[in-house]
């Protein structure tokens, strides 16, 4: 049961002849009715102190979930772009090894494009001091045959058995195998460095 201050106060008891002394029970009655509204008092503030640390209890606990969920999502941003920074760094280091081997690749072909040319060049060098050889063989015996005959100085030289000549000379050559290139190289002047030039392009 429930009891007030005021009902303690106004609490009322049958006399009898050998009872307790009023006065003594009503001044009891109030002191006990004093303390009672005290301690009622004094429960009301516990409880609204109760309630208020239910209501911060909530609210922190309100707060710790929304960090939680917080937390939670930025750690998912983190691994979503740390794993899309990884696959980035994976595209530009593909990227990278297939620039490089382009550039290996060109590199290599300009090489031997180089050494190509410098063998063609090689070899028309050589032509050529084979063809001026020749035609410088072949005016040398003219000079010889002319300094042996005195009379030859006033006649005029057949062209045409020049030419003949000429054409024989040609047919000869070109019937005799052609030396290899490192017999070439070894006749003709300026070609004794080719093989360092080439160890240098390499």
């Amino acid at each position: 049961m429930k009891l007030t201050a005021l009902e303690i106060k106004q609490q009322q008891f049958e006399k009898s002849l050998r009872g307790y002394d009023p006065g003594e029970v009503n001044s009891f009655l109030n002191l006990l009715a004093s303390e009672w509204e005290h301690m009622t008092g004094r429960m009301r503030e516990l409880e609204n102190q109760v309630d208020k640390l239910n209501d911060k209890l909530k609210h922190y606990e309100r707060v710790e979930e929304a960090l939680h969920e917080t937390l939670q999502t930025a750690k998912s941003s983190a691994e979503e772009k740390l794993s899309m920074a990884r696959r980035q760094a994976k595209l530009i280091e593909d990227k990278a090894e297939l620039e490089a081997e382009k550039i290996i690749k060109e590199a290599y072909e300009a090489r031997r494009e180089i050494r190509q040319n410098i063998h063609q060049l090689v070899d028309k060098r050589t032509e050529i001091i084979r063809t001026l050889r020749s035609f410088l063989d072949n005016a040398s015996e003219y000079v010889h045959q002319f300094s042996k005959d005195d009379a030859s100085l006033f006649t005029l030289p057949d062209l045409s058995e020049f030419e003949s000549q000429q054409k024989k000379k040609k047919q000869q050559t070109d019937k005799e195998p052609k030396p290899e290139s490192a017999s070439l190289k070894s006749t003709v002047p300026g070609t004794e460095k080719i093989d360092d030039i080439l160890d240098d392009i390499d």
